[in-house]
This record gives structure tokens, C-alpha cells and sequence, in this order.
């Protein structure tokens, strides 16, 4: 081109895939504005100009997204055809689909801008403040064409369950890209599927929230923290989907987790109570138990010492009641006692009592099944011999940490890493007083520091 425009091989591309004519595409573009009430001309030459240097103007980006997204039947967003920007790091959008498709493909091709994308403090809040009927609104009028039943979605449960299980053995950073693709180019498609009943549709947004879910637990274990937050809101949207109860304070807990690990402890407390309020009556009693050690700990990091006991002392009356099954989303985190027992200690050492903290820690280990949740029992092991430490027996807190080492050698855990950095500043108090070992573990430490830098 003579004038130096660029012309819109993206927008080329997806037109290829969808095998349509200008002519053709152009009635789709009239027909989708037609649907939301606006009246086009568009033609041939119009979608050619958009093609060699063109853009449309404002809601056409939108139809032409759309009336593409029919033709290849996936979710096709402005921005991947470059007719607008991508819907990325804004909290939560009004079309969870198109965010989760843009997050997506950024990720998969590893643009800078994405993967560096931070924590927000100020988004902590959002689902206690959040429209689902608008939003479900706009996922209802989905319609890819396509048809999907129950068959398909137990498929992408067990696929979840398989990609939980790696992770827990192999890290964050064990199949994200899988992962990903995998939420992005099936799962999501799947959601603006034909259902045969409401319930497969409900059990579809489930399905999707909890992968959504898996996959914000796995930024989260490599500290990219912004990308965790913006895959736990995507999850919190779909759950909000399926069931607005349970399953959305369960994405509200997982939030709420994220935000006290971080330090951002406003407003955890309140994020953690609309938790417990939505859930009351509606999940089993393992469950919440689950929602109020949530609880605990949050009250126990902004210094409600009291309220944080009383929740404690209630989630392990709850964690007694094991009369109804452990909710589908809820037993994916792994033996439910192993957790309360970790998080109680959490709420402990938050709380400076490093002698009840122990013990809870200990309960937790004993709680997993050996060979099993191997990231999970090294991380335990590492606030085990922190507590340890605290009450200076610090040649039993180097037995431990030597212990931990010999788990996160062959994990790929940015969290894990943060805790052999954190053993390292700890060993320079235990070398300072000539702790025996401590020097030996220093320099393992290193190593193992340098072999996964």
C-alpha cells in the first residue's frame, strides 16, 4: 500500500475460516445489527475496506465479531480481529465469553502485556457488587448453533480432574498452556452450545467455572498474580451461572484466599462473610466448613482475634457432619480436614500462636494420603517448621525445611519457589547462632533456587 496502511490480516484469516464472501458476511453483519435493533447497509465493498484499511464504527466491531463468531462457530472477539482492544484486566466485563477467549489466546501467544499484568487491589471487592442478571443476559443470547449434552460435559469434568491431579504432583507451570488452550478453543465454545435441558446447561457453566478456577490456582502457584485475580473472576462469573449460591462463594473464597496470601486484606473480611451468607443452607456441611475457615482467617489477619476463634471452633463442628456428600467443587481442593487444618494454622501464625499453629499444621500432613498432593504437603512442611522455628527449636525447623526441599525439587511452583527464598532468610538467623545443618541446607536451597531460575 501506497499510503502506508497496514491491511487487517487478522480480520482476513477468520474470514477464511469461516469460508464467506464479503456478500455473504455483510448480511450477517445486517442481520445481527437487525437483532439488537440498529438498521445497516452494510455491504461487500464495506467488509473489503475493512479487510485492506478500514474500521468500522462503533457497534459494527461488535456485529462483525458476532456474525463471524456464527459462521466459525467459536466465540470470535473484536480484538482478536483486530477491530478493538482486548477486554483484559478490567475487572469483569459484560461478555465473560469474549474476555475469557481474548485472555486466552493472549496467554497462548505469550504477549508481554498480558503476562504482566497485576494484582488490583480495588477488584477484591467486585462480586459484592456485581449485576449477574445483566450479564446472564447476554449469555443466554449465545447461540452458536452447535449442540452439546451431558455427555460432553462429563468429558471436560474428567478432563479438569485429570489436569488437578498433574498439578498437585507437577506444579502451576505443569500444562498451563494445555490448560489454557483447552479452556479457550473447547470449553468456552461449549457455553454458547444448544443444551437439551437447563440442568446439562447448568452442569456446562459449573464445569467451565471450575476449570476456570484450575486455571487461576495455576497462576497463582507461579505468582502471576494478575492473571490468577482475572481467571478467578472469570470462574466467579460462570459459577454465578450455574448456581449464584454454593458455587459462587466458592469462587469468593478462592478470591478471598488470593487477597489475604498477598496481604491486600480489604475487603477480605466482607468478601468472606457474603461468602458464608450466599452458601447458608444450600451446600453440605463439609462445605461450609471450607467457607468458614475462610472466615477465620481473614478475621485472624485484620486482628478480630475472637470472631476468628469462633469461626474456627465452627468450622470444625461443621467438618464433623459428614451426613451429605462433599460438593463437586469443594471436593476438587483436596481432603477437606487437610484443608481446615492448614488454614487454621494460617489464622494461628497470623494470630502469633505458633504452638496451636503447629499443631494444625501436623493434623494437616497426617490428613493427605502419602505420595499424594505433594506441592500442598512441602508447602505444609515449610510452615511447620516456620512455627517450629518461632518457638526456637531451630535444628528441628532445619529437619524440616531439609524435608520440603526433597518435595519442591521437581515442582514447578513460583509459590514454592517464594518458600525455599523465604527458608533462606530464615537459615541466616539459624547460621548466625551455629544451628547445626543450617549451612548445608543454605546451599541446597541455592541450588535449588539456581536449577529452576
Amino acid at each position: 500500500m501506497t499510503d502506508g496502511r497496514t491491511p487487517n490480516a487478522e480480520l482476513s484469516a477468520v474470514i477464511a475460516e469461516a469460508g464467506v464472501t464479503y456478500a455473504a458476511l455483510a448480511r450477517g453483519v445486517r442481520t445481527v445489527a437487525a437483532e439488537a435493533g440498529e438498521r445497516l447497509n452494510t455491504g461487500p465493498s464495506a467488509v473489503a475496506y475493512w479487510v485492506v484499511e478500514g474500521t468500522p464504527n462503533g457497534q459494527t466491531r461488535k456485529f462483525v465479531a458476532e456474525a463471524l463468531s456464527r459462521r466459525t462457530r467459536r466465540k470470535v472477539t473484536v480484538a482478536e480481529i483486530v477491530l478493538g482492544c482486548a477486554s483484559i484486566g478490567e475487572g469483569m466485563s459484560a461478555d465473560p465469553l469474549a474476555t475469557a477467549a481474548d485472555l486466552g489466546r493472549s496467554l497462548m501467544l505469550r504477549r508481554r502485556k498480558v503476562l504482566s499484568a497485576a494484582f488490583a487491589a480495588a477488584a477484591v471487592g467486585l462480586p459484592l457488587t456485581y449485576d449477574h442478571e445483566a450479564v446472564a443476559a447476554t449469555l443466554k443470547s449465545a447461540d452458536s448453533g452447535s449442540r452439546v449434552g451431558a455427555e460432553e460435559v462429563a468429558v471436560v469434568r474428567q478432563l479438569t480432574e485429570t489436569f488437578r491431579s498433574a498439578d498437585e504432583m507437577l506444579g502451576g507451570g505443569h500444562g498451563l498452556l494445555t490448560v489454557t488452550a483447552y479452556l479457550t478453543d473447547t470449553v468456552v465454545p461449549m457455553l454458547t452450545a444448544r443444551f437439551p435441558s437447563e440442568t446439562v446447561r447448568r452442569d456446562a457453566f459449573a464445569a467451565a467455572a471450575q476449570l476456570a478456577c484450575l486455571a487461576g490456582w495455576k497462576h497463582h502457584d507461579l505468582g502471576r498474580e494478575g492473571l490468577a485475580q482475572q481467571y478467578y473472576l472469570l470462574g466467579y462469573q460462570f459459577a454465578c451461572e450455574c448456581d449464584p449460591h454454593g458455587h459462587a462463594a466458592w469462587m469468593m473464597r478462592a478470591m478471598t484466599h488470593q487477597a489475604l496470601d498477598l496481604g491486600h486484606l480489604d475487603p477480605c473480611v466482607e468478601l468472606a462473610e457474603q461468602a458464608l451468607r450466599r452458601e447458608s443452607g444450600k451446600v453440605d456441611r463439609q462445605t461450609e466448613a471450607l467457607l468458614l475457615i475462610t472466615c477465620a482467617r481473614a478475621y485472624g489477619s485484620s486482628g478480630e482475634s475472637k470472631k476468628a476463634a469462633q469461626a474456627v471452633l465452627a468450622a470444625e463442628d461443621a467438618l464433623a457432619d459428614t451426613r451429605d456428600p462433599v460438593l463437586p467443587f469443594a471436593a476438587a481442593s483436596g481432603p477437606v480436614a487437610a484443608t481446615i487444618a492448614s488454614h487454621t494454622g494460617k489464622t494461628l501464625t497470623a494470630m502469633r500462636n505458633f504452638p496451636a499453629a503447629e499443631q494444625h499444621y501436623r493434623t494437616a500432613m497426617l490428613a493427605r494420603t502419602p505420595g499424594t498432593y505433594q506441592r500442598g504437603h512441602a508447602l505444609t512442611m515449610v510452615l511447620l517448621g516456620k512455627s517450629v522455628a518461632a518457638q526456637h527449636r531451630y535444628e528441628e525447623a532445619i529437619g524440616l525445611w531439609n524435608r520440603s526441599l526433597d518435595y519442591l525439587g521437581d515442582v514447578a511452583s513460583g509459590r514454592g519457589r517464594k518458600e525455599i527464598t523465604s527458608i533462606k532468610s530464615a537459615i541466616a538467623t539459624c547460621r548466625r547462632r551455629g544451628v547445626p545443618g543450617a549451612a548445608q541446607l543454605d546451599h541446597r536451597a541455592t541450588e535449588l533456587l539456581q536449577a529452576h531460575a
